[in-house]
């Protein structure tokens, strides 16, 4: 568990908690959800201390869940803020340890994980719990400690990038999750251009069947997660907009309304690529079926008119195969060789017709 304290412009790590709330800035405390249990005391003593009521039981059986989707809850004291985060490799890889590597079209869709992420807002309090391996806590505060007040001289240079509220340094954090799907639709959309293309290609014989269908499931999870992180995001924000805080500057909370409006229209652009990729590869598996019935048509179309071509044949052979006694040309010195030219010029005559009509070509 770390607590770090947000100044006017400065932030410092403290080894025990404070006994009350900062005059100026907000007090931070985040912690694995693994060792939630464990510091229990400590947080409800900083909840009761420095936000001014305890977390109640179900938002701290909430907060321990690994599995919780994207929610919103809230008293009036504090708001509970849960969000599913896409999973980094690290926590990929530990996940996939025990199955089989597998080196197919679209792997990139198997591989995507979520973990979720609990946040309880208090007007000078932030409580965060991260799933255990999460780098999400440390590259903020990695980011902020270059934001602090620097000296140059006898020149203070003043930074204004640190967060000024618990609910600011949420929503950053918010903003920089949703960011992290924006970037992986970029591999998304290569995987499935590379795969629309081998599906389309000339001679393709069929489609991993298995990989689409897995890409499809890990699309409608992603669709689903996008939707209830859109519905946790627009339900803190339509509050605050309801029930604003009363200690915050009018400019601060317009701040707060419009990253969490960034917020909501970042989770938004997921959503909208998502379903495009969707209706993406569904387009691409209606245009295979169609290139295959096109293939399939002219396959039957070159059969139909060879047997067309020997149909004839196939018929003077049949009436020269009768027993007959007396069948004209049957006793000839030369009737076999005018029956065969005969069946020559017919099929001839046949196939120069047909490749006028391109029966027997490609089109």
């Amino acid at each position: 568990m770390q607590i770090v304290e947000f100044g006017t412009n400065t932030l410092r790590f403290l080894d025990q908690l404070p006994a009350q709330a900062p005059r100026q800035g907000f007090i931070w405390i985040y912690l694995d959800r693994e060792t939630l249990e464990a510091n229990l005391p400590t947080l409800q003593r900083a909840a009761q201390a420095i936000g001014g009521s305890p977390v109640l039981d179900l938002h701290l059986r909430d907060l321990a869940n690994r599995s919780h989707p994207s929610h919103y809850d809230y008293t009036s004291i504090y708001d509970l803020v849960i969000f599913r985060r896409l999973a980094n490799e690290e926590e990929v890889r530990v996940e996939l340890a025990d199955e089989p590597p597998k080196d197919q079209p679209l792997a990139t869709f198997g591989r995507i994980r979520t973990r979720a992420i609990g946040f309880v807002v208090f007007d000078r309090l932030l409580i965060s719990v991260h799933p255990t391996g999460c780098e999400a806590a440390g590259t903020f505060v990695r980011r902020y400690l270059g934001d602090v007040v620097q000296t140059e001289g006898t020149t203070a240079v003043t930074r204004t990038r640190l967060p000024v509220s618990p609910a600011d340094l949420m929503l950053r954090m918010l903003n920089i999750f949703v960011d992290s799907y924006l970037e992986l639709r970029k591999v998304l959309n290569m995987e499935l251009d590379t795969w629309q293309k081998v599906l389309l290609s000339a001679g393709s014989r069929g489609a991993n069947w298995s990989a689409l269908m897995t890409a499809r499931n890990a699309l409608h999870t992603l669709e689903d997660l996008c939707e209830e992180q859109n519905d946790a995001v627009q339900e803190w924000l339509d509050a605050q907009q309801e029930q604003p805080s009363p200690w915050i500057a009018a400019s601060e909370r317009e701040g707060l309304l419009a990253r969490a409006r960034d917020v909501v229209e970042h989770v938004q652009r997921v959503v909208h690529h998502v379903r495009r990729m969707e209706n993406s590869a569904e387009t691409a598996v209606q245009i295979h079926f169609s290139a295959v019935g096109h293939r399939t048509n002219e396959i039957m179309r070159t059969l139909t008119a060879l047997t067309a071509i020997f149909l004839p044949l196939n018929l003077i052979a049949g009436v020269f195969g009768m027993n007959f006694e007396f069948i004209p040309l049957i006793h000839a010195d030369k009737g076999f060789w005018w029956t065969l030219a005969s069946m020559g010029l017919i099929a001839i005559a046949l196939g120069v017709v047909f490749w006028r009509k391109r029966y027997l070509r490609s089109r």
